[in-house]
């Protein structure tokens, strides 16, 4: 309208928006959430063949929207994609694990350098905050056999998060936190047999004192052996 801004009809303004069933898309999303959590958990396994009418029925999901969630979990690599065969969960090997680990370490590895260059008050509170929450929550629900602990996963997440969000790169912490759900799925393999043994705690004391103290070079290389750490308890796994 000239001289003025335009306006809906009323019965557009005031009438809202009802919907009777998911759309498409977020029907999808929610496939998509729900496939990638037990992909990443375990509950469906490495190599595992991934049969439609298991996903429908398992899932409660029809076949459409099911078939786009897998085509974005390929291209996330958890799941593979066989001409004429269907999905299956992608495998895992030692050789994967030894590239992934590598590749983590390069990139968290400058993703803490500059996050360390450009640190804050306010990035080092944050830091120190989300190492008391995890250094707080027990790794395992039960104290004399493993049993994982949801909200410690969460907390560790957060708390490795936390310790690259200064690097100034949006792009470089997503491609961080890929790989930390590539290798989610190796940690989950043989978790339980160091969760008696391995003194994690203490390694991210001391990655969050290398922090605090400005020592970037040992910070760097407390986080890459941290991580070494946990792929080697893999390979060295006999039933790996």
């Amino acid at each position: 309208m000239p001289g003025g801004s335009a306006r809906w009809p009323a019965s557009q303004e005031i009438e809202p928006l009802r919907m009777t069933a998911p759309t498409p898309s977020t029907r999808t999303l929610d496939l998509y959430d729900k496939l990638r959590e037990d992909l990443l958990n375990g509950r469906l396994k490495p190599g595992q063949k991934l049969q439609m009418r298991f996903l429908m029925e398992a899932y409660q999901a029809g076949q459409t929207p099911l078939r786009e969630a897998l085509n974005r979990l390929t291209s996330e690599g958890l799941v593979q994609s066989r001409e004429q065969r269907g999905f299956v969960v992608s495998p895992v090997s030692k050789l994967e694990l030894q590239e992934l680990t590598m590749t983590r370490c390069w990139l968290e590895g400058l993703a803490l350098q500059k996050s360390m260059e450009a640190a804050t008050p306010e990035w080092e509170e944050a830091l120190v905050v989300a190492h008391h929450r995890l250094a707080r929550t027990p790794r395992s629900l039960n104290p004399e056999q493993f049993e994982d602990n949801p909200d410690w996963e969460r907390l560790h997440r957060i708390f490795h998060r936390t310790l690259i969000s200064q690097c100034g790169s949006a792009s470089l912490i997503g491609f961080c936190d890929h790989l930390a759900d590539q290798l989610y799925r190796y940690r989950r393999v043989s978790i339980r047999r160091v969760f008696s043994t391995r003194k994690i705690g203490d390694e991210h004391q001391a990655i969050l004192t290398a922090v605090l103290d400005r020592e970037v070079d040992r910070a760097v290389k407390l986080l890459e052996k941290h991580y070494r750490h946990t792929a080697d308890v893999i390979l060295d796994d006999p039933a790996f």
